[in-house]
This record gives structure tokens, sequence and C-alpha cells, in this order.
């Protein structure tokens, strides 16, 4: 039952809504059908599946609201749910930002669906770990990753007549690969809605390769170098980035979007006109749901374009008070980049660093978006467009806009995760210079 059609769940939310005496009553169900597999030391050490199916019901009197759920659904239980949250409602504070329901509107269906995702079996996952344990085995080390797929859908529905469907499919895999000695390490890790995208061997044997080659790695001094970042370390450093693309924290005084003397920077030119970043749901890479959980349309969006910002997000409470309209937050992030490779970036390198992932990413100034964090898992020096040798890891600290603002070239994009939020990005691979490595660090 984890997983409910369309019209199994529209029949299931009206009946709901029938229960509800409330001034305004929203519902929302989500559910999820999907498996796990778990690995360390070239052995599987967990496996398991997991359905879930909840119900949550949201009922409003004028600016109070209270909010029950449920994963029972006879008549009786959900009746009583719709009942405890008016309870709620009744006992609640008045919320000074809050907006009325959205009435009806018109959503397209998303392509997030993969059938072949969806039929994913144990003997799947399986058969993709084996491949990547034995790539590690051949290499004389040691493999440790986590493969997970998930359908799942979600649904709103609410008493002005707005009713919204979206079911989608994921698969994400990660590896982290060791010598015995611990001396060497390598990651790599994919995610994508389509498992034919998946190929858990080669993404191994870029780890392994990163492992073995950072076995004897030798300390340079910290100082400012021309940088290239893998898309793996791209998703991570840029993240804080997209987040923060959000109009009421720079107004508010909050960001790096923040205005000196009040109001946003909105249109100015804050990076290199290399510098595209947008939203599109229907990006056939990283496709997304055409609505959020307001039941606002999500379209395609230009958020920063040439090094100019485009656009930030409204919601509708900050929309309302700016008199502006509302732009939701983007559901998915695509940065364009070029045509070259990985290899191609680095021929084009004189001296430079080679950075496969960041980890341990801290904010340290939010007005200027500064970060700090360290490398790992295999960084290298360039010299005369070739890899050296492997160095040892460094401390960084660096904000992503003047990291952006010092572009050089940008290869092809990939869709790249960061296990920290677990989300997937479309990012390419990223030459810059006076990237600032501030201190080295003896993590492998």
């Amino acid at each position: 039952m984890a997983i409910l059609s369309k019209d199994e769940a529209q029949k299931l939310m009206k009946k709901v809504l029938s229960y509800s005496k409330a001034e305004e009553c929203e519902v929302s169900l989500t559910g999820s059908d999907g498996g796990n597999i778990r690995y360390a030391r070239n052995s599987v050490s967990t496996a398991g599946e997991v359905n879930q199916l909840t119900l949550v019901v949201n009922s409003i009197y004028g600016k109070k609201s209270g909010v029950a759920t449920i994963d029972e659904f006879d008549d009786t239980s959900l009746e009583k749910v719709v009942r405890r949250s008016e309870e709620l409602a009744q006992l609640a504070p008045e919320n000074p930002e809050h907006m009325p329901l959205l009435g009806p509107q018109d959503f397209p269906e998303s392509i997030t669906y993969v059938p072949v995702t969806a039929a994913i079996t144990p003997d799947t996952r399986a058969e993709a770990v084996a491949k990547s344990i034995q790539t590690c085995k051949d290499a004389k080390l040691q493999a440790a990753g986590y493969l997970e797929n998930t359908t799942s859908f979600n649904a709103i529905m609410n008493s002005k007549g707005l009713f919204a469907y979206n079911k989608d499919t994921d698969v994400v895999f990660s590896v982290t690969t060791r010598n015995e000695e611990g001396t060497g390490s390598g990651y790599a890790a994919r995610g994508f809605n389509d498992v034919s995208k998946l190929d858990t061997l080669s993404a191994t044997k870029i780890a392994a390769s990163k492992a073995n080659g950072s076995v004897g790695a030798r300390a340079i001094e910290p100082g400012k170098y021309t940088v290239i970042l893998e898309p793996v370390a791209v998703a991570y450093l840029l993240e804080s980035l997209f987040f923060g693309l959000d109009a009421r924290s720079a107004d508010e005084g909050r960001s790096f979007m923040s205005k000196a003397g009040g109001g946003n920077r909105l249109g100015e030119q804050l990076m290199d006109t290399k510098v595209n970043i947008y939203s599109d749901p229907f990006n056939p890479d990283l496709p997304s749901s055409t609505w959020n959980r307001e039941g606002q349309l999500l379209t395609k969006r230009s958020w920063i374009e040439k090094g100019v910002v485009k656009n930030l997000s409204y919601s509708r409470y900050w929309a309302d008070k700016k008199k502006v309209d509302p732009v939701p937050a983007p559901s998915n992030v695509i940065m364009d980049g070029g045509t070259a490779s990985l290899e191609e970036l680095i021929k084009s390198t004189e001296k430079g660093i080679l950075v496969s992932r960041l980890w341990y990413i801290r904010m340290v100034d939010p007005q200027t978006l500064l970060l700090t964090g360290l490398t790992r898992d295999g960084t290298f020096y360039i010299e005369n467009g070739e890899v050296k040798f492997p160095i040892k890891n460094f401390r960084f600290n660096e904000s992503p806009v003047i990291m952006l603002n010092n572009v050089e070239a940008l290869g092809r994009p990939e869709r790249s995760i960061s296990v920290e939020s677990y989300r997937s990005y479309l990012v390419p691979p990223i030459k810059a210079r006076d990237f600032t490595f501030s201190s080295l660090s003896d993590a492998v």
C-alpha cells in the first residue's frame, strides 16, 4: 500500500477532507518503497527494505493551525486524526505569517518516475555491490559503500480545490576505498532517477584509482593556488550558495545577497560571466517535481545568468510583504559548463591542485559566504599539464562567490551528490585561480 496511484491518493484524501469542520483544511500524503545494502571491509554488513505511508492533516481557523499525523487508514482513524488536528488548531497561537491556502492549479506531469528503477530487486542491489567489492579486492583495497533505491509519491489536497500528485524514483550509490595501511583513500558517488545510468563498476574503479594514487602524499606549503574541483567537490562547495538565493534572508541582512544599507543584490554582477545557474523540472539528467509543498507551480527559472543575479526566491508571505510576485525556491539546481573533460582541464594547467572531494564544510561568515573545510580522498599536485604526485590534504578558507569570480574554465556537467544533504546537483568540474588553502591536514 506504500505507493498509491494518483486516483487512489485522490480518493483517500477526499474522504479525509469530508471529515473536516475547520475553516480551511489541507491534507498531504506521502509514501515510499525501497531497499538498501551496506558493505564494509569488502563484505556486505546489512541489507533491507523499507516501505511507509504517512498522512498529515493541517486544520486552519483564521491564522491558527494545527497539524496531526497518522499511518493508519481505516475510517475511524482518519476521522480521529482530523479531529485531533482541529483540537490542536484551536489551542495554537496565531501565526502572523500565515497565508491562505491556494486554490486549484494545473501542474504538468513530471518525468521523475522511471519504471526500471521501481523494479529494482534485492538481487539487483547485490549484483551492483558485488561488482564494486570485486574491483576493490582486485586492487588490494578495502571498500565501504552504500546503495539505496526508492520509489515514492507525494500528494496534497485542500478544501479550496487544489490537488497535486507526483511519483518518482531514485537510486544513490557511494563508495570509499582505502588501502590496507590506511595511507590512501578514494571516493565516488552517483545518483540517478534511472538505474540503467548507474555503473557501480566504473565508479568504484575511479575511487580505487584515487586510493592507490594518493599513497605517499607529500606536504606542500599552504597558500593560494589554481585549483581544479571535481564535480563532487563543486556540489559540496556550492550547496550553501544555492540555498542562499533567498530574498528574505538577503533583505534582513543575513546573507551574502544582502546589500549594505538594506535590500538585496538582485540584478548585480557577482560572478564571472561564465557562470550560469538555473532550475528546470524537465531536465532529463536531473528531473524534479513540477510543484512544491505549498502547491505552487515550478517551472524553468534562471537564478544566475552570465554572473548576474536574475532571481531570488520569495516565499508567499515575503512576496506579499514586499508587494512582488512569489518566486518558489528551486526544486533542482543546474550549473552550465563547457565541453572540456577533466583531463583537458588538467592539461591546460601549468601549476595547480586537483581536489577530488571536500568535506566537513562549515560557515565562517554568512554575509560573505566564507566557508571552511577540508580536502579528502585524493588531492594531487599538477605541473605542466600533468598530475605529478599526491599531496597532503588541506584546510581551505574560501567563499564560493569569490571562487566563481575567479573561474578560468568549466568542464562537462555531471550529476553529483552532496552526502551532507543527500541532494543531487548537475554541476561541472571547475578550474579557478587563487583558491585559498590555509593549512595542512594529516587526515587521509
